[in-house]
């Protein structure tokens, strides 16, 4: 099966190394980098080294644009750019030797009229080409929060699969075109369902009433927690703990997670299978520095040691 990713607001991932925060005074940075960032580029780069033929529809600009494109190509993904003629947005973290993480992200470019019409009808020739699309990410500046319905519902017209990973209104109103499967963590879900959620009771309950609205899978995402996998409409319900480890960085770790899902989905084995590989994968990402891959052999490792349990 070959995957399309379609990611509609990627990035530059800038991080900046310092020793502490001086609040108020000059912070010192003693190292930065930068890579292709955001989730649709982390998910398609985790497709390619996982072996899973896919491609990326993706509008980039300026010189980020151009920084995201070459890292991509020298990543082996293949790319179906849309010119922009506004800059892609750069993500900035700051990362203390000690202490929590900060992360700026910019809202992102505004199409033009035109632009839109170039990834629309880009995203229609993918729906042809490929049997499986994932929505990935946030929205461009001034975007309809209605696009990746609109998506979904062309891929379902051409009898293709949709794995939709978003938030807020965005996920609510992808949710109702019912796609065949959406990617929640829990606080997604507790702002789609609009309830606190604390207990695994409580999450298994929201992600059933998701399941119930899209008619079809739910993956919802519990970092440390591991993740549930659930179609009401069948009746199967499934938790899987996460192998305990030693996290480094979570940023990335999702989507790791996400393309792993996707390359399962698409060999057709069965769903116990999907979660296995999917959490097995997350937990081999949380162990490497941002922007980097996990090994492959850990992430075979830790499949072994994923427990896939059923749910009543």
């Amino acid at each position: 099966m070959s995957i399309q990713v379609i990611g509609l607001n990627p990035a530059v991932d800038v991080e900046w190394r310092v020793d502490a925060y001086n609040w108020n005074e000059k912070t010192v940075i003693q190292s930065a980098r930068s890579w292709a960032g955001g989730k649709p580029p982390n998910v398609a780069r985790w497709l390619k080294y996982l072996g899973y033929e896919s491609e990326l529809l993706t509008p980039l600009g300026g010189e980020p644009g151009r920084l995201i494109l070459r890292d991509l190509e020298a990543w082996g993904v293949n790319v179906n750019q849309v010119p922009l003629a506004e800059d892609t947005r750069v993500n900035v973290m700051v990362t203390p030797d000690s202490g929590q993480q900060l992360r700026f992200n910019p809202k992102g470019p505004k199409l033009s009229s035109s632009e839109w019409k170039a990834v629309y009808d880009n995203a229609e020739a993918g729906f042809r080409k490929h049997s499986l699309t994932i929505l990935s990410g946030s929205l461009p500046r001034d975007a309809s929060p209605g696009i990746h319905a609109r998506f979904v519902r062309m891929a379902r017209k051409l009898g293709r699969k949709v794995i939709l990973d978003c938030d807020g209104r965005t996920l609510e109103i992808g949710a109702k075109a019912k796609p065949f499967m959406v990617k929640p963590n829990r606080f997604e879900l507790a702002q789609w369902i609009g309830r606190s959620l604390k207990t695994r009771t409580d999450f298994l309950g929201a992600a059933k009433e998701l399941s119930d609205v899209t008619g079809g899978w739910v993956f919802l995402s519990l970092d440390a927690g591991g993740g549930i996998l659930i179609d009401a409409g069948q009746g199967v319900a499934l938790s899987a703990a996460a192998p305990r480890v030693k996290a480094l960085n979570e940023v990335g770790a999702g989507d790791s997670l996400l393309a792993q899902l996707a390359g399962q989905v698409g060999k057709s084995v069965d769903p116990e299978e999907w979660l296995r590989w999917s959490i097995a994968t997350g937990s081999a990402f949380v162990q490497v520095p941002a922007g980097k891959l996990a090994k492959k052999s850990t992430i075979r490792k830790l499949a072994r040691e994923v427990r896939v349990r059923k749910l009543r």
